[in-house]
């Protein structure tokens, strides 16, 4: 009895086996949520052709690539890609609610609306300040991602003020231009994922080292970025 009490109450040791690189995935579903919406504030896409892919390709599937990135492990990757997903998952329920309710409308009315998006995209931009900084830490390619971001979503951030002041609307129509370059930058970073992580003997498309080492004052400070280690 002692035997098999002793054989119960060994523990089972599972090897843990790591998920396929989510990011090249993420991003490209940020990048073409995003060309697509900054294509309409730039004035050459229609308006509602960004929202499908802001609930299922920007929003569902980048929160899948988060949450896979929490499997890896990578926490950088793993709060990038689902804080945007989500991002865009509310962005398009906000944009859905003022279409079909009338009371949503109502309360959006007039400079709401813009005044709105402009402390929504505000918010977000302190999140990815501060993704940008750690970002140098992973990459040039994905600091050039969050980079890009960064000036696209300030300057929304100022069109959809000006605009809900009675201004023009060329800042927005400049934001959106930079959102296209984002993307573009995001579309690159994805596709160097993909060929170098079919391609493990050599990197067929350059992504940078990452830049956080390469600076004095940044190397002293450690990194930003931990990662569990299996024991």
């Amino acid at each position: 009895m002692a035997v098999l009490a002793e054989e119960r109450a060994r523990p089972t040791l599972i090897e843990a086996i790591p998920a396929a690189d989510p990011a090249p995935l993420g991003l490209a579903a940020f990048a073409l949520t995003t060309f697509i919406l900054s294509g309409h504030n730039a004035s050459f896409i229609p308006d509602i052709a960004w929202l499908g892919l802001a609930f299922f390709y920007g929003g569902l599937v980048q929160l899948l690539a988060g949450m896979w990135e929490f499997r890896n492990r990578n926490v950088f990757g793993a709060t990038a890609f689902s804080t945007y997903g989500g991002f865009w998952m509310a962005l398009g329920f906000f944009v859905t609610i003022i279409l079909v309710s009338k009371t949503a409308a109502a309360a959006v009315a007039g400079a709401n609306l813009l005044n709105g998006l402009a402390w929504f995209l505000l918010a977000f931009s302190i999140f990815n300040f501060y993704m940008l900084l750690w970002s140098t830490r992973v990459s040039v390619a994905v600091c050039g991602v969050f980079l890009t971001l960064q000036i696209t979503e300030c300057l929304l951030t100022a069109g959809f003020f000006t605009e809900a002041h009675g201004g023009t609307p060329w800042l927005t129509h400049a934001g959106g231009w930079a959102g296209i370059a984002t993307a573009a930058v995001a579309w690159y970073t994805s596709a160097a994922g993909v060929i170098n992580g079919m391609s493990p003997e050599r990197n067929v498309l350059p992504v940078g080292a990452p830049i956080w080492g390469r600076l004095p004052i940044l190397s002293r400070m450690g990194s930003p970025m931990p990662r569990r280690t299996e024991a």
